[in-house]
């Protein structure tokens, strides 16, 4: 039942914000909503001390839901899931404390704004704890009504345009996703009794053709998701509409849906589809990580450029999942938890400087660390942390993923190293033009953060950095789910060739 408690923590806050008094006074509704979700953090912690890494699915709960279809109320989570769920619980505080002081379009529905945050918090728990494929499609689809309306009720200008945007792209992976699991209903009833538990979609005996299929539908709606280039288009501008704290929830916690899905579904379930569709899947990547980069260096918009930085980095995250080594794929998981904190800390501290200054135009920024060193410094950490500094958390998981990809492709591997200069390239420029220098008109009111801030910035700030030299804690829960998988979509990891040794044995076959 510990699973049920914590995806309900949230929703129960959310039902009860929901019906909060719109006369009362707003800070008592983020009262609630930042007690309910430091609550299920809690609770997080909780489960995670009592997770046992070598013992497969833990805390799982299973009972018949709709006998007729085959369908479970299954949950359970493996190292993966639980990396994730720790992931939601701890950005979803932090995002409340930053939203504090957001500027809505209406101050008096304070309590909405904040009841769908946990809702949306509530459904990603439980997507991330779902073994049965047909309750993961309804909280899949069900994650998509909070980001619709924190966009097109809660966001700036062009917040109805970005919000019609997302919902379009996404339902229309979720309905090829749909198609697909209506395959597997009927696979499994030829079978004998119809069943979507993970379980006993392991190891079921589909045709080469169907499996393609299959696997394209789920693979297509979690592109989307992640996002991957070329479906990628909707996430600027959805990012560019919505608020900081809006744009860290769908960036950080609900896109790494997408990539979790890849492998908890597509790998697991569809082994040998995806290693049909994987040299086309890993060259997408690359295309992801260079596009979304190349793009970046030439945003005049915060956001925006953060937005297409995440392109980027989800192209290494898919990457990395695709090579099918025990490295990369550990890499890759580890990465979507370290993006999570380096994407938080940039869209929170940026959110900031545009409150401040009025505009998201970079152009409009200048010699900002003269007023407000502290923004300046934490804005540059989470800068270095993006570009994956030595040091900085998101490092260890990218060089894990260039090394896995290395000993299978070394020109996508070489490729995609190109990717961490460009990132050098977007990360300085924009600080350079927005930080230093002489003052620019109008960034004189660019005031220095204050003691809510600063809490809700610190903790992902000491994660980033207590990452990047301890990753072990993370990497142990993370590796030995991740068996099963490498071995179900590869023969093993291979062995890298030192390039001097390998012309050696060439020459003396010769």
């Amino acid at each position: 039942m510990m699973l049920t408690v914590l995806a309900l923590t949230p929703l129960v806050g959310a039902l009860v914000l929901a019906f909060w008094p719109r006369s009362a006074d707003p800070r008592s509704a983020k009262a609630v909503a930042l007690l309910v979700s430091v609550v299920a953090l809690v609770l997080a912690i909780v489960i995670a001390l009592q997770y046992d890494p070598g013992a497969g699915y833990q805390f799982v709960e299973e009972r018949e839901w709709i006998p007729a279809i085959g369908a479970h109320y299954a949950l359970g989570l493996n190292g993966i899931g639980l990396t994730l769920v720790l992931l939601t619980t701890i950005l979803t505080p932090l995002v409340i404390l930053a939203a504090w002081g957001d500027r809505l379009p209406d101050p008096s529905r304070t309590n909405s704004y904040l009841a769908w945050m946990l809702a949306l918090e509530g459904l990603a728990i439980g997507v991330f704890a779902a073994t049965d494929v047909f309750l993961f499609y309804v909280l899949f689809e069900a994650t998509l009504v909070p980001l619709y309306f924190l966009i097109g009720a809660y966001g700036g200008a062009g917040r109805s345009y970005a919000a019609v945007k997302f919902l379009i792209y996404n339902l229309v992976g979720g309905l090829l996703m749909l198609a697909a699991i209506v395959g597997l209903y009927a696979l499994t009833a030829e079978a004998g009794e119809p069943s979507f538990l993970h379980s006993d979609l392991l190891g079921l005996e589909i045709g080469e053709g169907t499996e393609r299929l299959l696997f394209l539908g789920f693979f297509i709606a979690f592109a989307i998701k992640a996002p991957l280039w070329p479906l990628h288009t909707w996430l600027p501008d959805a990012a560019a509409s919505a608020s900081a704290s809006t744009s860290v929830l769908m960036v950080s916690i609900v896109d790494k849906i997408g990539t979790f899905a890849m492998i908890r579904w597509c790998l697991e379930i569809f082994p040998g589809a995806s290693q049909w569709a994987s040299p086309v899947v890993l060259i997408l990547a690359v295309v992801s990580i260079l596009y979304g980069a190349l793009l970046a260096i030439g945003q005049d918009d915060l956001r925006r450029l953060i937005a297409f930085t995440s392109v980027s980095h989800f192209g290494f995250i898919i990457l990395g999942i695709f090579a099918f080594t025990t490295l990369s794929t550990a890499g890759a998981t580890l990465y979507m938890f370290n993006h999570g904190l380096s994407t938080a800390v940039l869209f929170l501290v940026t959110g900031m400087m545009i409150a401040r200054r009025g505009s998201a135009r970079i152009s409009d920024f200048g010699g900002v660390q003269k007023v407000a060193p502290l923004l300046a410094g934490v804005l540059l950490i989470g800068g270095l942390s993006s570009l994956s500094l030595p040091g900085l958390a998101p490092f260890v998981s990218e060089f894990m993923v260039l090394a896995g990809t290395f000993t299978v492709s070394r020109p996508l591997a070489v490729a995609a190293t190109l990717g961490i200069i460009l990132a050098a390239l977007y990360i300085l420029l924009m600080y350079r033009r927005t930080m230093t220098g002489p003052l620019a008109p109008g960034s004189e009111g660019v005031r220095e953060l204050d003691r809510r801030e600063v809490a809700a910035l610190a903790p992902a700030v000491v994660l980033i950095v207590a990452l990047g030299f301890v990753p072990q804690p993370l990497l142990s829960v993370i590796e030995p789910a991740l068996g099963p998988v490498v071995a179900a979509v590869s023969d093993g990891d291979p062995v890298p060739t030192h390039p001097v040794e390998a012309g050696a044995s060439e020459g003396a076959h010769e």
